[in-house]
């Protein structure tokens, strides 16, 4: 009995193995957006996937950025700014890709752009503090792909959004782990939409990563310039010890970080570039093995795990 289903197991294994290798064909004709190339996983996927050979229009925040990424690229690659928070940018960005596309449409648009800061525990921040950060992660996210949709479905392409594995599980405070778990919502929802219009909608969440997200020094000067804003009466509950180990926290969170990125940004160029993409990657080991199990466990499990890493007041 365990030998047949370890059989088919392993039959089932191989033939997913042989089905996720088959590529698109005409990939040096395919158009795809990028946003959030500034740097981290944006600015090497923009790299890799010109290198690769597809025409790449690669979205950053800033000029001197757009400007050190096209000194790194090939010709392939083009830049243009674009602020997610902007309605106007965003209008002004789908132009300028409508018309670079043409009628070919756009094959593939990789939501990537992200922040993380301010974060905190929420009894700390305000209102304003949860707006920042959704509005990056989630509603710009959103109204990019809005506008973008209309080409994408024309070249019956992809869209890959970048979640993360905290929007599987969540355990610390601020608009990071509520967007990245309404992406996975809207990705959910837009995938059974675009089923009938040929195209495919992937989640990308990866673990913990070193990035300009999980930079100890921003994470760190969030946290302090926070706790100067919070009442005095709120501090007195919290105490200054809870400070202290929260930053302690963060330190040992570092240290785990891990430096791969090409680990994320190859299950975004294989969510581009395969005929039968996932609906879900998950990218680096404590992804895999510690956060997306944890997810499916009972909730009382999971608290009583991360209640082990959380500051005491």
């Amino acid at each position: 009995m365990w030998l047949y289903l370890a059989v088919l197991a392993g039959l089932y294994l191989l033939w997913r193995w042989h089905r996720e290798r088959q590529m698109v064909p005409g990939l040096s004709e395919k158009y795809v957006l990028i946003t959030g190339c500034d740097s981290g996983f944006g600015n090497l996927l923009a790299q890799q996937l010109a290198a690769r050979g597809l025409r790449v229009l690669a979205a950053c925040l800033t000029e001197a950025a757009a400007a050190r990424l096209r000194a790194n690229a090939s010709s392939r690659l083009q830049t243009v700014l674009l602020d997610v928070t902007s309605s106007q940018s965003i209008a002004a960005a789908t132009a300028w890709v409508r018309e670079r596309v043409g009628d070919r449409g756009l094959w593939g648009l990789v939501n990537n752009a992200g922040i993380a800061v301010p974060t905190a525990p929420n009894e700390w921040l305000t209102k304003d503090d949860f707006v920042k950060v959704l509005d990056v992660n989630l509603v710009g996210l959103i109204e990019v792909t809005v506008s973008l949709l209309p080409l994408v479905r024309k070249a019956q392409g992809r869209v890959v959004n970048v979640a993360s594995v905290m929007g599987r599980v969540s355990f610390f405070g601020g608009g990071y782990c509520i967007s990245k778990f309404g992406v996975e919502a809207f990705s959910d929802c837009l995938r059974l939409e675009m089923r009938s219009f040929g195209v495919k909608v992937s989640v990308i969440e990866p673990g913990y990563f070193k990035t300009a997200i999980t930079s100890a020094e921003s994470l760190d000067s969030n946290f302090l310039s926070i706790w100067e804003k919070v009442p005095e009466e709120t501090k007195a509950v919290y105490g200054d010890n809870y400070l202290k180990d929260l930053l302690i926290s963060l330190k040992k969170l570092q240290k785990s970080c891990n430096s791969n990125l090409t680990l994320v940004t190859d299950c975004m160029e294989h969510a581009l570039t395969s005929c039968y993409p996932r609906t879900r990657y998950s990218a680096g080991w404590d992804a895999k093995l510690l956060y997306i199990p944890l997810s499916y466990m009972p909730s009382a499990l999971t608290d009583f795990i991360f209640t082990l890493f959380h500051p005491k007041a």
